[in-house]
């Protein structure tokens, strides 16, 4: 069993306090009811795996200075922007347990706000000349913004390839880790070569993420229970994309007809997740999980030997095993 998150954060507490005071200020405003609502961002945020991976890829290259701290706010703000629209584009009442902004305070105070915290993040670095950082981070936020046209415009379908797939989530979720890595590596300063090596790191590990993710809902070893819930939602996950890929014309043509028609049924749920298992697509999807966890660890190890390459193979290793 991996290392808990709060283990491994130990290194870096001192510092994720610092990030905490510098993302705090960033998000200070004139206004009454968006500072409320900043307040209600800020305490309801979660694990910091974010900002872990810049701290962490900063300290692997160098130290933690000013622009790590910027650049780690940099990303939170625009991140915490896609979601808070997100949640407007999903009709989403919650986000981790907690009222979303657009089920509190309606849409049109959510797309503002969305619009707001872009406006912070983009300031944040143009104001301190952070150029560099911007490009990394605005590349990310495009190519998310496209992950997720693509995965509206292909969902429909239910009929997708392991290509397409992979497009989908190396825009949509990888593209989000790689930007902190490479933010990480350019806020100390390091080579082209070095920022596109750890943002391939970032990249394969968020590919990772996804894909254990998508064996949730098959119930993975250590969780026990499925949870059916990409099923519910008529998503494309690779464990079924392979099942489905894997069998007859009648019988893809079943399962499609089931997750169509009567995903909201728990029996229809229970049957494509059993026709999943037994087609191998769950043990499928978990070696290809095993697969990016391997090229994104031989990625550290050719950077240098220090604790912040240990803190962050722990975190890779944690994104593979978390049970949520």
């Amino acid at each position: 069993m991996g290392a808990s998150i709060d283990h491994i954060k130990l290194p870096i507490n001192k510092e994720l306090e610092a990030f905490e005071k510098t993302f705090s200020s960033s998000m200070k405003t004139n206004v009454p009811l968006l500072n409320t609502i900043m307040t209600y961002i800020v305490k309801r945020k979660g694990k910091q795996i974010r900002p872990m991976f810049v701290l962490f890829c900063s300290k692997l290259h160098g130290e933690i200075n000013e622009r790590t701290y910027r650049g780690a706010s940099l990303i939170e703000l625009l991140h915490t922007a896609t979601l808070v629209h997100d949640d407007v584009v999903d009709g989403s009442d919650m986000r981790r347990g907690f009222f979303s902004i657009n089920a509190l305070w309606k849409n049109k105070i959510a797309v503002l706000v969305g619009d707001f915290l872009l406006a912070k993040g983009l300031l944040l670095s143009i104001d301190n000349d952070d150029f560099d950082m911007l490009k990394i981070v605005s590349e990310s936020v495009k190519k998310m913004s496209e992950g997720e046209l693509l995965q509206l415009e292909k969902a429909r379908r239910l009929d997708i390839t392991e290509e397409v797939y992979y497009d989908i989530i190396t825009k949509k979720t990888a593209s989000l880790i790689a930007s902190c890595c490479a933010l990480g590596a350019a806020a100390a300063h390091s080579s082209k070569e070095v920022i596109e090596q750890m943002r391939l790191f970032g990249e394969y590990t968020g590919i990772a993420f996804q894909i254990k993710d998508d064996l949730f809902d098959y119930g993975d070893n250590n969780v026990g229970k499925p949870t059916g819930l990409d099923i519910k939602e008529k998503k494309m996950t690779l464990p079924l994309i392979y099942a489905l890929n894997n069998s007859s014309n009648k019988e893809k043509q079943y399962i499609i007809n089931l997750i169509k028609n009567k995903s909201d049924k728990k029996r229809s749920v229970q049957e494509v997740i059993e026709f999943v298992i037994s087609k191998g697509g769950f043990e499928y999807a978990q070696k290809c999980m095993k697969e990016y966890q391997l090229k994104a660890s031989e990625i550290l190890l050719t950077m240098p030997d220090n604790t912040s390459r240990q803190s962050l193979l722990e975190l890779l290793d944690f994104v593979i095993e978390r049970k949520k």
